[in-house]
Formats: structure tokens, C-alpha cells, sequence
């Protein structure tokens, strides 16, 4: 799967957001090592410490299903369906990311492909707890 075609099923995950509060919609589609495509998208709460964001959904998705190698994933998000500005993921998605991922995981935005270790460089892992 090309780079354009993951954030294009990026796009159409935001599609699905539940975003009424913020009114920014968020989606995120994730390629495991073998070729599959989990997507997710944000969904909120009035509670707002509730809410998930898309890229956790995705994570999420895939981790029940049994998979737990990833070799990239794509974000969209837009405040007007205008998916062209870049929609980085947040501290909380790049630790969950960091958890099965090494530093080479692509991550696709809408400027191109950027790696889990521009973002995300000091990350908490397995190691600190030893």
C-alpha cells in the first residue's frame, strides 16, 4: 500500500468522527507488518477526559485482533474537511505507538512520511522499568 493510498483511508476514517465538541475530526488508518489496514477515528465525550483519538482506535483495534507488528500509519484531521494541513498525533498516541513500534515506524502525514523517532525521540518503554 502506497503512502497517498494509507492517508487517503486516513481521510475517509475521519469521516466517521465523532467530534461534536471540538468540531475537528480525526482519522487514522494503521498497516501491520503483514499488509492488514485497521482504521479508527476520534470519537469525544462531553466528559472530556473520555474522548480517544483516532490513531488509539486504530492501535486499539488491531491489538484485540491478534496484531501487534506495524510498519506505518497515516493521520488526517480538519476542523472543515480540509485534510491538506499536516495533523500530527499526540503525546498520548505516540506512547502507544512507542509500545509496538521501533523508531523507523512511518508515520504519514499531510506533508509526507515522517518516522515515530522525529516525533517521539525519549520515549517511556519496557526498559525504564527495570
Amino acid at each position: 500500500m502506497t503512502s497517498s493510498e494509507l492517508f487517503d483511508a486516513a481521510v475517509k476514517a475521519a469521516e466517521k468522527s465523532y467530534s461534536p465538541y471540538s468540531g475537528f475530526s480525526v482519522g487514522a488508518a494503521l498497516l501491520t507488518s503483514d499488509g492488514k489496514l485497521f482504521t479508527g477515528c476520534n470519537i469525544e465525550n462531553a466528559s472530556y477526559s473520555l474522548t480517544i483519538c483516532a490513531e488509539r482506535t486504530a492501535v486499539f483495534k488491531a491489538v484485540s485482533e491478534g496484531y501487534k507488528k506495524f510498519s506505518a500509519i497515516a493521520v488526517a484531521g480538519s476542523n472543515n474537511s480540509d485534510f491538506s494541513t499536516p495533523c500530527s498525533p499526540c503525546g498520548a498516541c505516540l506512547q502507544v505507538l512507542g509500545e509496538f513500534c521501533g523508531d523507523d515506524m512511518k508515520i504519514v502525514l499531510a506533508d509526507g512520511e515522517h518516522f515515530l523517532s522525529e516525533f517521539f525521540p525519549l520515549r517511556f518503554s519496557k526498559e525504564n522499568l527495570k
